[in-house]
C-alpha cells in the first residue's frame, strides 16, 4: 500500500525540481522590432528616401536590417526592364551597422522607431522576414507607387498587427496624390520633377489615403508615430535619431500656380500671332517647338501602349504635346524656306490645334481628371497661335 504513495511523492518532487530549474534559467528575450527611416539623398533613385525593418534579437547577434530596396543594374536586360516597368527588386538582410555606415558616408539622416509588439508578434515578424529574405523568396516586381521598399515595410507591419494599420489609414487622407508627392520629392532635380509632372497620367491624381501615402518612407514614419494599438497604447514606444541629416531638407508641399504658365503661354502665342506676316520666321521657330512636342509625345505614347508604367497611361498631355507634330516638321521646314507648307501640313495643323482645344474640357472629367491645368495654360495658346499664323489660308506662305 505504501508503493503508490511513494511513486506519487517522487513525481511531485520531480515536478517541483523541474519548475525550480526552469525558474532559474535565464529568460529568452523576444526580438525588438524597429523601423529605420532614411532621409532623401542626392542621386535620382534616392530622392524619395528609404526605410528598412530592424530586428534586434539578442540571441542571434547584432541587429539586422531587412532592406527591400536592393536591385542589380548588372542583371541581364536591366535597362529594358526599367523602360518596360518590370524592374526586379529584392529583400536583402545585412548587419544594421553596415547599413548605417553607407548612409553616414553620404550624409543622409537616419532615425528609428521601436515598435511596441508583444513577444509572439515580434518573433513571428522576425521569422517571416527571415523566410522572405531567402534567395528563392526575396525577389519582387517593383512599382514606384504601389510596391516599393516602403510599402513592403508597411505591409509587413500591417500583417503583424492583423490589419489594424490598414484599417486606421485607409479611411483618412491629407489630399496628397502620387503626382504631388513625386514632384515634391523630385523638386531639387528640376528635370526629374518636370519629367514626373508631364509624364504621369490621370491615375496619379486620385487623392491618396494615408495608406497609399506610405509609399513615401517619411509619410509612413509619421503614420506609425500616430498609430495606436487596440488598448490605446502608441505603436511606437521609442524614437531616436541615429544619424544627423547633412543634406538639404525634404521639400515641403507646394501648390502649382497655373497663372504664371498662362502668362507665358499668352506671351508666346502673342509673339507668334503678331509675326504672322513673317511666316518664314514663325515656321523656323515652330520647327524646334514641334520637334520637342513630337518627341515628348512619342515617349508618353510608348509609356501608355508598350510599358507597365500604368500611372503614365492615358496621359492628357498627349493632346498638347502631340506626336502628330512630327508630321508638321516637313511643311514647317518648307515654309521656313519660302515655299508652301502643302495640303497635308494644313490638315495636320488643324488636327493638332483641335486636339489641343479638347484638353481643358478633360479637366472636369469626374473619374479621369488630370491635374495638368498649368500645361494647358502654357501650350494651348501657343498651339492655337501657331495654327492661326501658319495655316495655308491665313496668308501666303512666302515671308
Amino acid at each position: 500500500m505504501r508503493a503508490p504513495g511513494r511513486r506519487i511523492a517522487r513525481r511531485i518532487a520531480a515536478l517541483v525540481l523541474l519548475l525550480l530549474v526552469v525558474a532559474c534559467l535565464p529568460a529568452v528575450a523576444a526580438p525588438r522590432i524597429g523601423v529605420a527611416t532614411m532621409q532623401p539623398g542626392e542621386i535620382f533613385f534616392e530622392r524619395f528616401g528609404h526605410n528598412a525593418i530592424v530586428v534586434d534579437d539578442p540571441a542571434a547577434g547584432p541587429p539586422l536590417s531587412y532592406n527591400f530596396g536592393f536591385f542589380d543594374p548588372a542583371e541581364p536586360d536591366f535597362h529594358l526592364r526599367f523602360l518596360r516597368g518590370e524592374m526586379r527588386y529584392r529583400l536583402a538582410v545585412l548587419p544594421f551597422a553596415e547599413d548605417l555606415a553607407y548612409y553616414d558616408s553620404v550624409g543622409r539622416g537616419v532615425s528609428i522607431q521601436w515598435l511596441d509588439l508583444d513577444a509572439a508578434a515580434a518573433t513571428a515578424l522576425a521569422g517571416r522576414l527571415a523566410w522572405n529574405a531567402r534567395p528563392e523568396n526575396a525577389t519582387y516586381t517593383y512599382d514606384y507607387f504601389t510596391d516599393n521598399c516602403s510599402t513592403r515595410v508597411r505591409d509587413a507591419i500591417d500583417a503583424t498587427l492583423d490589419g489594424a494599420l490598414a484599417r486606421r489609414l485607409q479611411g483618412r487622407s491629407q489630399g496628397n496624390t502620387f503626382r504631388s508627392e513625386a514632384v515634391r520629392l523630385a523638386r531639387p532635380d528640376r528635370l526629374m520633377a518636370l519629367g514626373f509632372d508631364v509624364g504621369l497620367g490621370p491615375a496619379s491624381d486620385r487623392p491618396n489615403a494615408l495608406w497609399d501615402d506610405a509609399f513615401v518612407p517619411m509619410r509612413l514614419a509619421q503614420s506609425l508615430r500616430e498609430m495606436q494599438l487596440a488598448d490605446g497604447r502608441p505603436l511606437v514606444v521609442a524614437e531616436e535619431v541615429l544619424l544627423p541629416h547633412r543634406l538639404a531638407a525634404e521639400p515641403e508641399p507646394r501648390r502649382v500656380a497655373w497663372w504664371p504658365w498662362l502668362l507665358a503661354g499668352l506671351l508666346l502665342g502673342a509673339l507668334a500671332w503678331t509675326q504672322r506676316a513673317r511666316p518664314r520666321m514663325v515656321a523656323a521657330a515652330a520647327v524646334p517647338a514641334w520637334f520637342a512636342c513630337a518627341l515628348v509625345g512619342a515617349v508618353m505614347l510608348y509609356i501608355w501602349l508598350a510599358t507597365a508604367h500604368r500611372f503614365g497611361w492615358a496621359n492628357h498631355n498627349l493632346l498638347l504635346l502631340n506626336p502628330l507634330c512630327l508630321l508638321l516638321l516637313p511643311g514647317a521646314w518648307r515654309i521656313a524656306r519660302g515655299r508652301p507648307g502643302g495640303r497635308v501640313f494644313g490638315v495636320v495643323l488643324v488636327a493638332v490645334a483641335a486636339m489641343a482645344v479638347l484638353a481643358p474640357f478633360l479637366l472636369w472629367m469626374p473619374l479621369q481628371s488630370q491635374r495638368n491645368a498649368h500645361w494647358v495654360a502654357l501650350l494651348l495658346p501657343l498651339q492655337l497661335a501657331l495654327a492661326a499664323a501658319l495655316h495655308p489660308r491665313a496668308r501666303p506662305a512666302a515671308g
